[in-house]
């Protein structure tokens, strides 16, 4: 990529934070990702040891170098602990497109965090970013989060048939896909 990549910024909403990862985030990463609950329906499967986690923090560094991908943590106000993660990946400014993943410790599922993770993330994409498309790639069987990106405005574009190999099994993506013009709706 010829074009200099643009510094993470940091996102503050009313009732979350997303900032950018760093290398003190490795153990509560370690626990997210780690965790069966949140990883259930992720096209890899949850992580065994800590040093997975340092080394996507150290890939996510080296990667963004090179490519323009927004890995952000969030966290609640007043406090710099990781408690979710929010990224924008797959950034094509060509084609004004990207792709947002989302995940949450599961003591704060249900409050909305998600959706207030998202909404940060979406601003900074159209607005920010001036994106036109963003998408997900959603395990139909994850109900929360269609449903959640659907309430975000997301619409169901897809559905990939035995798309991803995990854990010995198979899964399905449905695919979403939200565009700036949606929003105004």
């Amino acid at each position: 990529m010829s074009a200099t990549i643009p510094p993470i910024p940091e996102l503050v909403g009313a009732r979350v934070r997303l900032r950018a990862l760093a290398a003190h985030d490795a153990n509560a990463l370690f626990a997210l990702h780690s965790d069966e609950r949140v990883m259930k329906y992720w096209s890899f499967p949850a992580w065994t040891e800590r040093t997975q986690a340092v080394a996507h923090i150290e890939r996510m560094a080296r990667e963004r170098t090179q490519t323009e991908f927004y890995p952000w943590v969030a966290t609640l106000p007043g406090d710099d602990n990781l408690v979710g993660t929010c990224s924008l990946f797959g950034v094509d400014r060509e084609h004004l497109r990207g792709v947002i993943g989302y995940a949450l410790s599961p003591a704060l599922w249900g409050r909305g965090l998600a959706s207030d993770m998202l909404a940060l993330a979406l601003d900074h994409a159209f607005d920010g970013i001036g994106l036109n498309r963003i998408e997900a790639d959603i395990d139909p069987e994850n109900v929360a989060s269609c449903r959640l990106v659907e309430r975000a405005g997301f619409q169901r574009e897809g559905y990939l048939r035995e798309r991803w190999r995990v854990g010995g099994g198979v899964q399905d993506t449905a695919l979403y896909g939200l565009l700036r013009s949606d929003r105004s709706v």
